[in-house]
């Protein structure tokens, strides 16, 4: 299996991993919420959960924590 006769210099993978760069995500606005979300992505909208404009599914909301009757008045 051939190998390199000399090491590479580090300018060398430099210049190669230029290409690499960071890019912004792409935001879209919902037309049905008018909320930002990432493109293709599914996102939460007041505990529903929107992709493509539809309900996909809904959080169901918990309610308020039950009160303790106080028995040792």
């Amino acid at each position: 299996m051939p190998n390199p006769k000399r090491r590479h210099s580090q300018q060398r993978s430099a210049k190669r991993r230029t290409h690499y760069k960071a890019t912004i995500d792409t935001l879209s606005t919902d037309k049905v919420t008018g909320e930002l979300h990432l493109r293709h992505r599914a996102h939460w909208v007041e505990n529903k959960l929107f992709y493509k404009g539809r309900v996909v599914m809904e959080k169901p909301v918990k309610d308020a924590a039950p009160e303790e009757s106080n028995e040792a008045e």
